[in-house]
């Protein structure tokens, strides 16, 4: 909370950041010149012009960055963040092919606490110097890369993963279900940690693990992240398996709701589309990973058109090659106007939002993040818009989106802490990761 100085009349706060350009995604879309932002206690308790700020307050820490524009932090709302450490792996292949013969024999042998634990940490740093600071995962020993996301000091929400086949962490669905729950208890007083149950995907989880995460989503109050339409191959299991397209199914079972984060959405028919618009449910855009896969496109500007909220994900690093949400919202423009045929489909704006508050939205956390408003938190990314690249420079929202690389982002700010500093990271060593990352493909490779 912010107090006054009795000598100075002015409010102490922890940090001011003075920038060039406060882009704040809020309703307004209000993109500030000359402003300074305050932070204190975590919040954002102040947006003003820069002179205003420096006659009202001061604060123990003052960063000037005048070159740059603040936006609020990435949220990455579809990653499997430990596959960072199969980067380049079997690549150049369909998606079943790439997971039957490939991923799932190397999760098979490797897939362990110090797999996650290690795996995630690069994954958050990589993300971190890209300017994300909240990630939706999906993967296997939550506790354990919720307890690292929450150590660098990232928002994470930890996916209870939920499938009919074996592994590391579970034997049965039952017990990936239970595991989630204690994982789900553990984390539940965690200001930086939610959760949300993680079934992986209609062909790999049968009716009545869904029947009976529907239920605890209700009763916990929780979202449902899974794999929705990635592929024709998922579409015709579907059919052949259970007499119905994976969408249809899942309404049956009743898990077309708010609560819902479909991720991928490929190969939709207008009905469904109609139909999953009057459910409130979310969809997760991952354009780079179903270009890469050949899995298909989602029609982007028809989900915009028919009010459903859409969010931008990275997928894993295993599938993409990168954890890059700058790059993801330059393909989600580009490739939103090839699909819907319209110069005009998905502008600049439009692709900030989803790779920002529309996240928060998705995840349940928009009253804490995806803005730059004051009583929020201070989740910020600043990239520095001088670089030739970004030259010259009509509008700071066209050149986020269109020109700037992940390497003009300086600093990372969570929750008011400073991740990343002048492009340093301040939690994570990246010497360390390397390391990490090298003894990993030695032990892969020979397999």
């Amino acid at each position: 909370m912010t107090t006054k100085n009795s000598a100075q009349g002015l409010l102490q706060a922890d940090e001011i950041i003075h920038a060039r350009w406060v882009v704040t995604v809020d309703r307004q879309h209000n993109v500030h010149e000359s402003h300074g932002l305050v932070i204190d206690d975590g919040r954002i308790v102040a947006i003003d012009d820069s002179t205003t700020i420096q006659e009202q307050y001061q604060a123990r820490k003052i960063t000037h960055l005048k070159d740059h524009a603040l936006i609020p932090g990435f949220i990455n709302a579809h990653t499997h963040a430990a596959m960072c450490l199969m980067r380049g792996l079997a690549d150049d292949l369909p998606l079943m092919t790439w997971l039957q013969e490939h991923i799932w024999p190397i999760e098979h042998k490797w897939v362990s606490s110090d797999f996650i634990r290690q795996g995630t940490e690069h994954a958050i740093a990589e993300m971190i110097r890209s300017g994300t600071t909240a990630f939706n995962d999906m993967y296997f020993f939550p506790d354990v890369a919720a307890a690292v996301a929450s150590a660098a000091g990232i928002r994470a929400t930890a996916g209870l993963i939920v499938i009919d086949f074996p592994s590391a962490w579970a034997g049965d669905w039952q017990e990936y279900i239970d595991k989630g729950l204690a994982v789900h208890d553990q984390f539940r007083s965690d200001n930086l940690i939610t959760t949300a149950f993680a079934p992986h995907a209609p062909y790999s989880v049968g009716n009545e693990p869904l029947e009976k995460v529907r239920i605890l989503s209700d009763e916990l109050e929780i979202p449902i992240h899974m794999h929705v339409h990635e592929t024709h191959d998922e579409i015709d299991q579907g059919i052949k398996n259970y007499g119905s397209r994976p969408l249809r199914r899942l309404d049956e079972i009743g898990l077309l709701t708010p609560n819902l984060l479909a991720v991928h959405m490929t190969h939709l028919h207008d009905e469904e589309i109609v139909r999953f618009s009057k459910t409130g449910a979310h969809a997760i855009h991952c354009p780079q990973s179903n270009m890469k896969l050949a899995s298909g496109f989602c029609p982007a500007q028809k989900l915009v058109d028919a009010g459903i909220n859409i969010a931008l994900g990275t997928d894993g690093a295993a599938s993409n090659n990168d954890l890059d949400m700058l790059a993801e919202m330059q393909y989600t423009a580009m490739l939103g106007k090839a699909v819907a045929d319209d110069a005009t489909a998905l502008p600049a704006e439009t692709a900030l939002t989803m790779a920002t508050i529309n996240g928060a939205k998705a995840l349940g956390i928009n009253d804490i993040t995806g803005s730059l408003e004051v009583g929020k938190a201070a989740d910020i990314t600043a990239i520095d818009l001088s670089e030739l690249e970004t030259q010259p420079l009509y509008s700071p929202v066209s050149q986020i989106v269109y020109a700037a690389d992940r390497r003009q982002i300086t600093h990372v700010w969570c929750n008011g802490n400073n991740l990343l500093k002048n492009r340093i990271l301040q939690t994570l060593d990246i010497e360390k990761l390397k390391s990490n990352a090298l003894s990993w493909r030695q032990k892969i490779n020979m397999l």
